[in-house]
């Protein structure tokens, strides 16, 4: 069975690649992703709690660091 990451990877790479084709670039496309996720949260999640996502998001975007929820 194949997990929400895996199809989701997927559907990423082939966008990617079919905007490619386009001439659009990758940074474009991740945008309009974004946008969608955005749309797709808006149908069910308050504008705080998606809010509180990007900031979560946001401050854990270095991968050399500890999410800021771990402890030491």
């Amino acid at each position: 069975m194949a997990s929400v990451h895996s199809i989701i990877a997927r559907h990423v790479a082939a966008a990617i690649e079919e905007a490619g084709r386009e001439g659009i670039d990758e940074d474009t496309v991740a945008r309009g992703l974004f946008s969608r996720v955005l749309a797709i949260y808006k149908q069910s999640r308050a504008a705080e709690d998606i809010r509180q996502e990007l900031i979560s998001a946001a401050d854990n975007l270095d991968d050399e660091q500890d999410y800021t929820f771990m402890r030491p």
